[in-house]
């Protein structure tokens, strides 16, 4: 049993939709050797050991679709591919990634399986497969394997890699069921992302999108600017000035009146926030640490009260949070530092990280904490006496949800300030003894105005309910439904794609729309090529759908794309399929057979938006199988007229392409449209041509269903030529 072993022949990452599923997915080919002759319930004491260090797989329903399924499996007898698979699925889990898609398939090859399974991030999820296959050898040669260090290993590698709270929040949104708007991520490790395509599109970068003014965050940035034009607008703020030195800081306070605030004037975070200082030493004391945070440091009136986070998105409050007091009780024996692990840092959502909606408490690292623990009379090491309770910091994290309680008129305020700033989103902090009264019978303010605010406070609150803020900056960008779409066609099949591909692009151009076309022979945006040589791939159709000058998108995707990239695009609008000829697809990839030739090109056909169509070859079998796949319509075309399916097609009130008397038509039930002559094609050589024939059709197929004019693909017939 020690010489069992698992290999990884090849990885591929399928960063689009593929023949498995429509997200992205990493397809392993993997090897298990001697494992083919040996399912687990032929390996003494296996089943016992591997459930012993994942426990967690008995969630796992697997075929049975029951909770214990995969368990089933596992004492039923099933190969080592098959449990890689679940392993891996539920290492992702484990790190913070759960749910999934994974399947597990034989090749043609004896011990030879592809395993597929859900790609959260490419360098992820091929850690998580080779942590798998650690771990699965591990269970079954019975030897030791950290199960604990190895998640958090991973789930690390997750934080790092994967999409940060605020920034995935917002694009769950987006792409959730009810908006369906796709998402491109245009930085592989970082939270830069676009939603839509093209010219349709938009971009956000955590809580900041492409209509957040630079001057805008400019301004947030410089504190005392902010307040020196929001008060302007009538916006209650707290009377304070710029100070330049430790000494001029006590004179601000003085001429102000104590309590203050010291804060950097353009600090963020809370960092270097001293509050309710009333001592000159304090104030002095404060400043020195507050210059250490920021260009300048603002003295201000102290407002009594709670901290509060507004969240305001498009002029509306959509979020609201108040700020935590953070305390502990002394025991008689533990140090301040000691109690503060022990009673505050030792909160599971308390962390480092940005997922984490608590800040871990570190009085080293934290001036202002130090401060205050300083003003009640004890050091970090002091041990203060049992039952004796100390503030350790005054306002911090915004932890418990307060909605629904804040006033209308303090709603108003605080989305007037966000204007007045010019910020489409904007974390608006005020403090207030109650925030369900107006500002003004309390002497409330509003204190900053903060560009990109984070989340993640109000996705996770301490109390109250979470808010659905990532749809809130979704229907602001995207408004009456919108989903940042642009007509994408994408075209497959054997035989064809390029010139069909050309055709539709010189169509769509003609029509006035900017077109960025990816395919065989180059890359090309408004007919200007942009790369020459082979662009029918994944990379070449994502630049296209980047471009925020492409109002439409022609994508050729030859099976080789599919296999090895995945598409580009979640949906399309048109989907070709031009022909095929199952023999030109066998070999590469362990496609030996029609069956599995249909698998790959259905690919095209599944991805068609409801209100879109595919255009499929009438005069192939497997072609007009697939018509049952798509969830739009079908426009079917033939040379042959007198094609049985034809007539039936378009007595359904269908669309149909044909050719008779050397004209090609476009028909629906009894309604026929004379498109061109095949004498004025060039390209089809006065209709001798006959795969030139069919290709026509295709695209004219293409062009109706696209809504173009008749006149627009007359004349794109008659003025192309193949390059």
């Amino acid at each position: 049993m020690k010489n069992h072993d698992i290999r990884f022949l090849e990885m591929r990452h399928l960063r689009g939709p593929n023949i498995w599923t429509y997200r992205p997915v990493i397809e392993a080919l993997v090897d298990i050797g001697t494992l083919e002759d040996f399912p687990s319930n032929t390996l003494p004491g296996f089943v016992e050991r591997l459930t012993s260090l994942l426990p967690s797989l008995v969630e796992h329903r697997c075929s049975y679709g029951e909770r214990g399924g995969f368990l089933r499996r596992l004492a039923e007898g099933t190969w080592a591919a098959h449990i890689l698979e679940h392993v891996t699925l539920e290492l992702q889990n484990l790190a913070g990634m759960p749910g999934g898609f994974g399947k597990a398939r034989e090749t043609s090859q004896r011990g030879v399986y592809k395993v597929v399974v859900r790609a959260w991030h490419d360098e992820v999820t091929r850690s998580c497969l080779q942590a798998g296959r650690e771990l699965l050898l591990a269970a079954i040669h019975d030897t030791p394997f950290d199960v604990g260090a190895t998640v958090t290993r991973l789930a690390d590698l997750a934080e790092r890699k994967l999409l940060g709270p605020s920034t995935g929040c917002i694009v769950e949104a987006a792409t959730a069921k009810d908006r369906r708007i796709p998402a491109i991520r245009l930085l592989a490790d970082g939270n830069l992302v676009q939603l839509g395509y093209g010219a349709a599109s938009r971009r956000i970068w955590t809580a900041e999108t492409d209509r957040t003014s630079a001057i805008a965050e400019g301004i947030s940035r410089d504190k005392d600017l902010t307040k020196t034009l929001i008060s302007s607008c009538g916006v209650p703020v707290p009377a304070g000035r710029l100070v330049d030195s430790a000494e001029d800081a006590w004179v601000a306070a003085e001429d102000i009146g104590l309590p203050v605030v010291v804060k950097p004037s353009d600090g963020n975070h809370a960092r270097g926030v001293f509050t309710n200082l009333v001592a000159r030493n304090e104030i002095e004391a404060a400043y020195l640490a507050a210059v250490e945070e920021g260009s300048g440091v603002i003295v201000e009136r102290y407002v009594r009260g709670s901290e509060h986070r507004l969240l305001i998105i498009g002029g509306k409050l959509v979020a609201a949070a108040r700020g935590e007091t953070a305390r502990v009780v002394g025991d008689g024996q533990s140090t301040i530092n000691q109690l503060i692990d022990l009673q505050i840092n030792s909160d599971p959502r308390r962390g480092a990280a940005e997922e984490f909606p608590l800040d871990v408490i570190d009085l080293a690292d934290n001036p202002v904490a130090r401060l205050e623990v300083t003003r009640q009379g004890f050091t970090p090491d002091s041990v203060p006496p049992a039952g004796r309770e100390v503030l350790i910091v005054r306002s911090g994290n915004h932890t418990d949800d307060v909605t629904d309680a804040v006033h209308p008129e303090t709603a108003a305020i605080a989305s007037l300030a966000a204007r007045i700033v010019g910020l489409d989103i904007a974390g608006v902090d005020l403090v207030c003894e109650d925030i369900a009264q107006p500002l003004d019978g309390q002497r409330g303010a509003i204190v900053e105005v903060n560009a990109g605010p984070g989340l993640l406070m109000h996705l996770k609150p301490e109390t109250g309910q979470p808010r659905p803020v990532g749809r809130a900056i979704v229907d602001q960008l995207f408004p009456d439904g919108a989903d940042g779409r642009i007509p994408v066609i994408g075209i497959s099949g054997s035989f064809g794609k390029t010139t069909v591909a050309q055709l539709v692009a010189r169509f769509i151009s003609l029509s006035g729309k900017c077109t960025g076309l990816a395919c065989s022979a180059g890359l090309f945006v408004d007919r200007r090529c942009i790369e020459k040589g082979d662009s029918a791939n994944w990379r070449a159709a994502q630049r296209v759908l980047m471009n925020r000058s492409v109002e439409a998108a022609v994508l050729e995707n030859g099976s080789t794309t599919i296999l090895a990239e995945g598409l580009a695009y979640d949906r399309c609008q048109i989907g070709v399929v031009t022909n095929v000829e199952p023999a030109a697809h066998f070999g590469p990839y362990d496609i030996q057979t029609p069956e599995q030739v249909f698998t790959v090109l259905r690919t095209q056909v599944d991805l068609v938006l409801p209100k879109g169509s595919a255009v499929l070859n009438a005069g192939f079998p497997m072609l007009v199988e697939m018509a049952g796949l798509c969830d739009g319509k079908v426009v079917f075309f033939a040379a042959d007229a007198d094609l049985p399916l034809l007539a039936a097609h378009r007595a359904s009130g269908q669309t149909v392409v044909f050719v008779r008397d050397a004209q090609v038509i476009v028909a629906i039930g009894d309604e026929e449209t004379p498109i061109v002559g095949l004498l004025d094609v060039p390209l089809t050589q006065g209709g001798q041509i006959a795969w030139q024939v069919d290709n026509v059709l295709a695209a004219t197929g293409t062009a109706w269903a696209l809504g173009l004019a008749p006149e627009v693909i007359r004349t794109g017939l008659e003025t192309f030529t193949a390059a």
